[in-house]
C-alpha cells in the first residue's frame, strides 16, 4: 500500500496530501457507492463528499460511512479534487456540464455510466474536456441505494476507458491506477463501439429479465406457485429484473438504435425456438441448443 501511496503522489503531487485526496461522488448508490469504500480502503481518499438527489440517501451513506459529508453540487466541487459521477445517464450529460464548467486545471473528474456516446459528444468541444475521463466499470448489481455498495466491488472485472487520447496524459495515469489498485482489468474503445458492446452483453440481459418476470406475472397469477416452484434457473434468470427502472430506462433509451438491434436479433432467436416446437422439430431444436453452448468458448 505505500508503495501505491508514492507512485499516485508522483503521477499527481497536487492531488494527493496526507494519505489521500479530496474526492467527491455525485450520486451514492450502488457504483460509486462500492467505489467510494474502495477508494478509502485503497488509501486514495481521506475525505468522500456525497452528492445526492435526497438528503435520506446522503444521510444514509454517511450512516454508513461511504461519505464524510453530503454537499450541494457546486460546493462539493470547490472542496475537491477527483469528481466521481455515477447517476442515471439521462441526468448525466446536464451535470456533467455544470461539472467541467466549474473545475480548474487542478482537478479532473470520471464517470461510470453504461452509455459512454451521448455524454462524449456532448463534451467533446468543452474546453476543459481533457480533464475528464469517460469509463465504465462493468460491475453491478439488481439492487440500488447506499445501502448496496460492497466492498471489494470491482476485483476481476474490467474497465472501458473511451476515448483515451482526449483526456490528459496524467489524469488517464491517474485512472488507470485506481482502477488498476481496485483489481480491474481495463480496455479501451471509442464510444460508439462501447455502446454497442454494452447493448449485447448487458443491456440485452437486463431486458430479457424484465420481459421474462413480466411474462410469468401475467401467465401464473399464483404467486405461491412461483415461490414453491421457481429453482436456481430461474431465479437467475430474472434476477436482473429487480433492477432500478429509473435507472435502466434511460440508459435503454439513450442506446435505443443498438438495444433495437440486438433485440430483433433475439426476437428472431426466440421464433426460431417457437417453430422448432410447433413443427416437433426435435433435430432443429437440438441444434439450436448445441449452437447455444458454444458460448463456453467466452464464458468457462
Amino acid at each position: 500500500m505505500e508503495n501505491f501511496d508514492i507512485n499516485f503522489e508522483s503521477q499527481m503531487p497536487h492531488l494527493v496530501g496526507g494519505g489521500g485526496a479530496v474526492v467527491t461522488i455525485v450520486g451514492v448508490g450502488l457504483i460509486s457507492g462500492s467505489f467510494a469504500l474502495a477508494l478509502r480502503d485503497k488509501g486514495f481518499a481521506k475525505h468522500i463528499i456525497g452528492v445526492s438527489r435526497t438528503e435520506k440517501s446522503a444521510n444514509r451513506a454517511i450512516e454508513l460511512g461511504i461519505i464524510n459529508e453530503a454537499l450541494p453540487l457546486l460546493e462539493a466541487i470547490k472542496k475537491s479534487d477527483f469528481i466521481y459521477v455515477a447517476i442515471p445517464v439521462d441526468t448525466t450529460v446536464l451535470v456533467m456540464q455544470t461539472i467541467m464548467d466549474n473545475i480548474t486545471e487542478k482537478q479532473f473528474v470520471a464517470d461510470a455510466g453504461s452509455t459512454k456516446l451521448a455524454l462524449c459528444e456532448a463534451l467533446q468541444n468543452h474546453p476543459m474536456r481533457r480533464r475528464f475521463v469517460a469509463t465504465h466499470p462493468m460491475w453491478g448489481t439488481e439492487y440500488s441505494g447506499p445501502e448496496a455498495a460492497v466492498r471489494d466491488a470491482f476485483k476481476g472485472r474490467v474497465c472501458v476507458i473511451c476515448e483515451k487520447e482526449k483526456s490528459d496524459t496524467d489524469i488517464v495515469d491517474a485512472i488507470e491506477t485506481i482502477y488498476k489498485t481496485l483489481g480491474m482489468n481495463i480496455i479501451y474503445m471509442d464510444a460508439a463501439a462501447h455502446d454497442m458492446h454494452a447493448a449485447y452483453v448487458s443491456h440485452i440481459s437486463h431486458i430479457t429479465s424484465f420481459a421474462l418476470a413480466n411474462t410469468v406475472l401475467e401467465k401464473e397469477k399464483e404467486e405461491d406457485a412461483i415461490f414453491a416452484l421457481a429453482g436456481g434457473g430461474f431465479e437467475s434468470t430474472v434476477r436482473l429484473a429487480k433492477s432500478s427502472a429509473s435507472m435502466w430506462a434511460p440508459i435503454f433509451m439513450q442506446n435505443r438504435d443498438n438495444v433495437l438491434d440486438v433485440l430483433n436479433e433475439h426476437i428472431t432467436q426466440l421464433r426460431k425456438f417457437k417453430s422448432a416446437l410447433e413443427k416437433e422439430n426435435l433435430a432443429f431444436l437440438e441444434e439450436l441448443m448445441n449452437n447455444a453452448n458454444k458460448i463456453n468458448r467466452i464464458l468457462k
